[in-house]
């Protein structure tokens, strides 16, 4: 039977803005065993009423705006898999989430795709949750108030006039992790923006219960972290967010010896397996990840990158991740089911 942990999301536990791989682990696990994570939104502070208890509430009093750096995302770990080295492949499968609190807001960001369209005016709607229905709906919205520069930022309720919006609008819940992965390789704190070959800011919608992703492993232990929880996303993720939320999350980990992956991250479902690109320019971000999906497949499937490439054309299905978190995302979804096993 694997072993059953719990990681909460503490200011000794969490790390704001950063991967390191020289952290000391908050929690240490075997292959196989299962662990609950908390994980946290950087985004709580633009609606505290409803995004703040008194666990939230101290992890933002602890860590000071100065030391929520490079990067912006609140991140629960590290998690050492005993075991895990450099050339390993962890894989993470979600079992279960859930929202810490039922309320998650859309950020209409500087960084978002059409900040400059929006006369460089940034925007915050507020969301709840419903589990049982499986919906999500707004609630009101505001305009922000200033330039938001810095994560963590509190605006109290009054300082800005909320309004209701999106009026009989419902859409559909798909909790999953916007930003998880292992320790990068590279020394020092590294901004947890943009997304790597360890994984990090991958903000793929799929990622939710009954899938799993799989990281090459970087460093020994692996490293784990998670954060950065969605309630729900559409891809590109053009505003600058998603339906930013505190999501607690039941995990497996396990070392993977069947799959030969390549350089990033694979995320694995029953029906099919979604193969990541990445860079700053889209173009070429949909090159990577057409050059990884065809290394997979022949690494996996014996395909030649001749056929592989004619596979793709006819059958792979190319999507924009997100355009938001500087360098652009492509992820590339091939069917299980294209290969028949043989008689």
């Amino acid at each position: 039977m694997p072993n059953y942990h719990i990681l909460k999301a503490t200011p000794e536990t969490v790390k704001w803005g950063y991967f390191d791989n020289s952290q000391k682990p908050a929690l240490t696990i075997k292959p196989g065993d299962i662990v609950e994570i908390e994980t946290i939104t950087h985004h709580a502070g633009d609606a505290p009423d409803l995004l703040m208890d008194d666990g939230v509430r101290a992890i933002y009093d602890a860590i000071p705006e100065s030391e929520r750096i490079p990067g912006v995302h609140i991140m629960t770990g590290p998690i050492c898999v005993e075991g895990a080295e450099p050339g390993d492949v962890l894989e993470v499968k979600v079992l279960d989430m859930r929202p810490r609190l039922d309320y998650g807001i859309n950020f209409g960001a500087n960084w978002g795709l059409l900040y400059e369209d929006f006369k460089q005016k940034e925007h915050v709607v507020i969301f709840k949750i419903d589990m049982k229905s499986g919906l999500v709906k707004a609630v009101s919205s505001y305009p922000y108030w200033t330039l938001c520069d810095k994560p963590g930022r509190i605006t109290e309720p009054g300082k800005v006039p909320r309004t209701p919006c999106l009026k009989n609008i419902y859409v559909p819940a798909g909790l999953h992790f916007g930003t998880a992965g292992v320790a990068p390789k590279e020394a020092g704190k590294i901004d947890t923006v943009p997304p790597g070959p360890f994984g990090g800011n991958i903000d793929n919608r799929s990622f939710v219960s009954g899938t799993s992703m799989l990281y090459p492993v970087q460093v020994k232990g692996a490293l784990f972290t998670a954060g950065d929880a969605h309630f729900a996303q559409g891809d590109g993720e053009i505003s600058g967010t998603a339906i930013e939320g505190h999501v607690n999350a039941t995990l497996q980990f396990s070392l993977n010896k069947n799959v030969k992956l390549i350089e990033n991250p694979v995320l694995n479902s029953s029906t099919k397996w979604t193969v990541h690109g990445f860079d700053e320019d889209l173009n070429q971000a949909i090159r990577r990840c057409a050059l990884e999906a065809i290394a997979f497949l022949c690494a996996n499937y014996g395909l030649s990158r001749e056929e592989a490439y004619a596979l793709l054309s006819i059958a792979g299905d190319f999507h924009v991740t997100q355009v938001v978190d500087r360098k652009k995302g492509v992820h590339c979804s091939i069917r299980k089911a294209l290969f028949v096993p043989a008689e």
